[in-house]
């Protein structure tokens, strides 16, 4: 996979199980990526902002401070290319945690490396349609709040709205479906390309991070419902402010 036609895309490894972050970075090599490695929390924050990978392959637990500080202080920096986490296959926790902090999705270890590949070419692959889609850019406006997919951009009473990646396609689907209900299921074929197990929740945790930046009530949503056992559903009219 390339991401421009100069040089392959670059994924950084921040992992401090050496042996597997070595072998991890072998594998995605053999697959046509430039790896890089971080085994510290604190110097990772620095690299990733430094220099900028495509996409950040992150483990909670790491020394100098844990992955969902990292995730949170590169996201606050305006690092805006996915990051992968890595949880303990019991840490629910983590998950939901580390997809508040800004991660575009998560694996539970063990991971097996093809596995892992996967779900980094999914990731990469929305980032490379999403810029693909620019020059089909649309503008939608619901009263007071504006979404412009050409620059991915979002404005509430005109002023911008910070989203990660992740956060903006999920809201862009939603709008560009307005008055229809969307499944858990049409949502992840959309965004992830892998069906729906019945259990995660990342979904349902963006929901949550997005309504308060789009000017909805969390407790009593007007701009994006859910519907029990069906779905969510964007509403289409505008919403009265106030």
């Amino acid at each position: 996979m390339m991401g421009d036609k100069e040089r392959p895309q670059r994924v950084m490894i921040v992992e401090d199980d050496i042996r597997l972050a070595g072998l991890t970075q072998e594998y995605l090599q053999r697959n046509g990526f430039e790896v890089l490695l971080e085994a510290d929390g604190l110097q990772a924050i620095k690299r990733i902002i430094h220099e900028q990978p495509d996409l950040v392959v992150l483990d909670v637990m790491l020394p100098g401070c844990d992955g969902l500080r990292v995730c949170k202080d590169v996201r606050s920096a305006g690092f805006s290319h996915p990051i992968l986490m890595l949880t303990a296959r019991s840490e629910d926790v983590d998950q939901v945690i580390g997809l508040e902090m800004g991660a575009d999705d998560y694996v539970a270890k063990p991971v097996q490396p093809r596995v892992l590949l996967a779900r980094v070419r999914a990731l990469l692959r929305r980032v490379d349609s999403n810029e693909t889609d620019h020059q089909d850019a649309q503008r939608l406006e619901f009263g007071d709040l504006v979404i412009d997919n050409g620059a991915r951009s979002v404005l509430l009473h005109g002023e911008p709205v910070e989203f990660t990646s992740a956060e903006y396609d999920l809201l862009w689907l939603l709008a560009s479906h307005a008055g229809t209900i969307l499944s858990r299921e049409d949502i992840f074929s959309n965004l992830r390309g892998i069906e729906y197990d019945g259990q995660d929740r990342s979904i349902d945790v963006r929901i949550s991070r997005i309504r308060p930046k789009i000017g909805d009530d969390p407790d009593n949503p007007r701009r994006i419902k859910t519907v029990r056992t069906k779905g969510y559903l964007f509403v289409k009219e505008s919403v009265p402010h106030g």
